[in-house]
């Protein structure tokens, strides 16, 4: 059983620590110190469910609906779009630093939302949760809430170190330049993503 939890620990950690839009979020919310906790919370709660799905109901979710995937590939793709737009508009702009970053922030509503969207409008995250984490799982016939225990610790722990780790970044962020960097990076990564999705892949 420690086998288990330990295989999903692991292989959760490899899937969730890739550079993504729902990472490159986390990260500016922790580095705005605006609204972290609900932030990483529904992050981590979401993979929670989806791994769970994976683990438990991968077969019957897959063969129950299988225009899913294609709607989410096409919703995500448009608003990744949209909020990479958002992001290259503030790196051009600029103006922002540390103190004047917490000072607009978003409503904690606005911020949910947006988490959420990133998080549920995104086919790689069921891909990962769903599709890989459930077909893997299946090698612990007797141990899968085991497995599912450890891939959903690894969530939390890796969520809840970006969210607050994002703190020790604080005295780079100072400046205004890393702030258009760092909004023209998520743009980019934004951008790269939806063209996947729009490719198909």
């Amino acid at each position: 059983m420690f086998q288990a939890a330990l295989t999903g620990f692991l292989t959760g950690l490899s899937l969730i620590v890739a550079i993504g839009a729902q990472n490159a979020f986390v990260l500016r919310q922790g580095l705005r110190r605006s609204h972290v906790l609900p932030v990483v919370l529904v992050c981590a709660l979401s993979d929670a469910v989806l791994i769970s799905l994976g683990v438990f109901a991968s077969a019957q979710v897959s063969a129950a609906f299988p225009p899913l995937l294609p709607m989410l590939r096409w919703g995500g793709a448009g608003f990744l779009l949209f909020y990479g737009f958002k992001a290259a508009r503030t790196a051009y702009r600029g103006g922002g630093h540390l103190e004047a970053a917490t000072q607009g922030a978003q409503s904690l509503r606005a911020v949910v939302l947006t988490a959420l969207a990133l998080t549920w409008l995104n086919p790689h995250v069921y891909l990962d949760t769903v599709v890989l984490l459930g077909a893997i799982s299946a090698r612990f016939a007797e141990a899968r809430a085991e497995f599912a225990m450890g891939a959903i610790m690894a969530s939390f722990a890796f969520f809840f170190s970006l969210g607050y780790g994002a703190r020790l970044l604080a005295p780079v962020f100072a400046r205004e330049t890393a702030w258009r960097v760092l909004d023209g990076g998520i743009a980019l990564v934004m951008w790269s993503i939806a063209a996947g999705l729009i490719r198909g892949g």
